[in-house]
């Protein structure tokens, strides 16, 4: 296998406010993008010919990816200018691939070890994996042990075997798709004609960002696997326990408690005095005040939160300027997203280049879209639309 098709145009709706300027596959989780580890572990696995299908935001891949000569890579770009489904998008890779390749979604937390079964299959093979929840996902039928369909998103799952819209490919599937629009579609018309498809399963890694809180979660997975390591500068006097890796130029002040795992990027400045607890994730550019707690965060570029502050639980998208005593508490609570609701723990979710400015408090659960300002001694709850001026 020397060819993949990375499929990363869509937009993520349900992740909200942090999909309204850039695409799902620029999410970041602990300091780099999803599509990033994408095509890490194609380069791990030896894949270096990659077509990158963007659309949604297509810029931001283009500016963060380049040719992909950062990651050992040949990147070239098509676009699926109007976003109609996974079938639709792999259309606009036909008379450009090689005779076998692999088809796998951009916006996915995927291992390397979790591509080096598949790779080593013949066409058409699936590869699947057990999901907790998985009527997120297409679910996959057997029969004795032979793929019998795929049924995206049933409310009520028979199975939890799931597609990972992981697949290996020939070029003929270019004439299966005909005006299919899905994947899924194209493997059961193929099935409806009598021919079979290979399942492969994995317990390896792969994950998925549905909704914003779905952030956290992830990051604390990866954050388990990165070394510490340090490239900063540490003040004596400051207290490292974990794996906590520091990125080169960040300045960690006296007094600072830091328990990993935790990642901090470069360009920053913690402390004095600064609590960082496990599974938080500092991106480059931040400063974090003195006398601030932080746990269980992913805090983005070119953040300043003020002195004095607790965050708990909480997602802050870049250019974010917070002022002093910034209380966001995490308990369980009920988010309504589109039209369903759904009970998680969490603090805040707040979008890009947010004002906030001293005393403020964020009720668990609220969500900040992008641009908006919130005045001093403020409680905040419940969801603020983009450009919001809370007064």
């Amino acid at each position: 296998m020397k060819q993949a098709i990375i499929l990363a145009a869509g937009e993520g709706s349900r992740l909200r406010p942090f999909t309204v300027n850039k695409p799902k596959a620029m999410i970041h989780i602990a300091s780099k993008p999803i599509i990033q580890y994408v095509i890490e572990s194609l380069a791990v696995n030896g894949i270096r010919d990659i077509l990158l299908i963007v659309g949604y935001k297509r810029e931001q891949v283009f500016d963060y990816i380049g040719d992909g000569r950062q990651f050992g890579v040949g990147v070239k770009y098509l676009t699926q200018d109007k976003q109609l489904g996974t079938a639709h998008a792999l259309m606009q890779a036909r008379g450009l691939t090689m005779d076998e390749f692999l088809v796998l979604p951009g916006d996915k937390l995927i291992a390397p070890e979790t591509l080096t079964q598949i790779i080593q299959a013949k066409p058409t093979s699936i590869l699947v994996k057990h999901e907790d929840h998985p009527s997120r996902y297409g679910v996959v039928f057997l029969d004795k042990g032979r793929l019998t369909g795929i049924y995206e998103k049933p409310s009520y799952p028979l199975s939890n075997l799931v597609n990972t819209g992981i697949y290996v490919c020939s070029s003929d599937i270019f004439d299966d798709i005909e005006s299919r629009l899905d994947i899924p579609d194209v493997i059961n018309a193929t099935l409806d004609k009598g021919k079979s498809v290979s399942i492969i399963e994995t317990d390896q890694t792969w994950l998925d960002v549905v909704y914003p809180w779905d952030i956290l979660s992830l990051n604390s997975i990866i954050l388990r696997k990165i070394p510490a390591g340090t490239s900063g500068f540490v003040e004596p006097g400051v207290y490292l326990k974990g794996n906590v890796y520091i990125g080169k130029g960040t300045i960690i002040h006296s007094g600072t408690y830091i328990s990993g795992p935790v990642v901090i990027g470069e360009g920053c400045e913690i402390g004095p005095h600064v609590c960082i607890l496990s599974a938080t994730s500092i991106a480059s550019n931040v400063v974090i005040a003195p006398f601030t707690e932080v746990n269980n965060s992913v805090i983005s570029d070119d953040i300043h939160i003020g002195s004095g502050s607790i965050i708990h639980d909480t997602v802050i998208d870049r250019g974010c300027v917070i002022g002093g005593n910034f209380c966001v508490s995490s308990e369980e609570t009920e988010i309504k997203v589109d039209s369903e609701y759904y009970t998680v723990k969490v603090g805040a979710m707040i979008g890009e280049a947010c004002s906030i400015k001293n005393n403020v408090i964020a009720l668990p659960g609220t969500i900040i879209g992008n641009n908006c300002q919130v005045r001093p001694l403020k409680v905040i709850n419940g969801r603020l639309p983009d450009k919001s001026l809370v007064v």
